[in-house]
């Protein structure tokens, strides 16, 4: 089955994220566990915790469906020691706000040299970082973001997110979200079946479909490797439905969160139906 919801509010508690989701006919979304454009927030409160499990069940939504969003601030690939020890631990709080939840996977982007080191060192300081939350947490998968490429983000390339696996220790607690959007701008084509089928086989190649976890279904505002990260709602942008349509009727794309992270919140509950209704069985 194909799971799609969005990235919805959390305002008045956490705990209100899954009835936002199911109000949108979401079979999956995403949230922020906090806000994200802060490092610090109050420690999630024992009634938080029960009513968001209680809400989730209640949703019919499986937690391994759910797929949280780190805080922006956050670089785990940051060239200087202090702001790297910073973002480690902001990360290693958000992996255990999301165990608290009984949720088993965090998104994040993966990080930015800042021109300061070469992007070979920010991949590894990101693999590292990875490796050393992981080891002081379990059951929580780090799913790793692709971005658009856009100032000095590391990412864009599918090489990166397997150079950045390949440093990451435990395998098993590793994955790869995919974001339309950022796919598109960063340079691969998804425009035509043709072209999905060609970045899906590159896809597989260099990454390998065994650690997708999560997909973000975005249109884009920009044009092909851009390298401009501006979201569109779905059919609006320079991508089309061909891509969407080419996911939706895809087994490889089965059982993990697809998210809405598009501009217009309000016609949610239209897009979700919009791509259920472009699955041809």
């Amino acid at each position: 089955m194909k799971r799609i919801g969005a990235h919805v509010s959390t305002s008045g508690g956490v705990e209100n994220a899954p009835l936002n989701a199911q109000a949108i006919g979401a079979r999956a979304f995403a949230l922020f566990t906090k806000n994200q454009r802060q490092w610090h927030a109050k420690p999630l409160s024992s009634e938080s915790i029960a009513a968001f499990r209680i809400n989730l069940a209640a949703a019919a939504i499986a937690p391994e469906h759910v797929l949280p969003h780190d805080s922006y601030l956050i670089n785990l690939g940051h060239p200087e020691d202090e702001g790297l020890a910073k973002s480690r631990g902001a990360f290693l709080d958000e992996m255990e706000r999301c165990a608290q939840l009984g949720l088993k996977l965090l998104n994040f982007h993966p990080g930015s040299h800042l021109k300061q080191i070469d992007e070979a060192e920010c991949l590894r300081r990101v693999a590292d970082s990875i490796n050393w939350a992981l080891e002081q947490t379990a059951g929580i998968t780090a799913v790793i973001e692709n971005t658009a490429g856009q100032g000095t983000n590391v990412g864009y390339r599918f090489e990166h997110l397997a150079a950045i696996i390949d440093g990451v220790e435990d395998k098993s607690r590793v994955g790869v979200c995919l974001d339309t959007c950022h796919t598109f701008t960063a340079g691969y084509d998804l425009r035509t079946p043709e072209a999905c089928a060609a970045t899906f086989e590159e896809f597989e190649r260099v990454v390998g479909f065994r650690y997708l976890r999560g997909m973000h279904l975005n249109d884009s505002k920009p044009d092909l490797g851009s390298r401009v990260d501006r979201h569109e709602s779905i059919g609006k942008g320079k991508l089309g439905l061909a891509v969407f349509e080419y996911i939706v009727n895809d087994p490889r794309f089965e059982e993990i969160p697809m998210v809405l992270e598009t501009v217009d919140d309000t016609i949610w509950p239209e897009e979700i139906a919009l791509l259920y209704s472009l699955q041809r069985s």
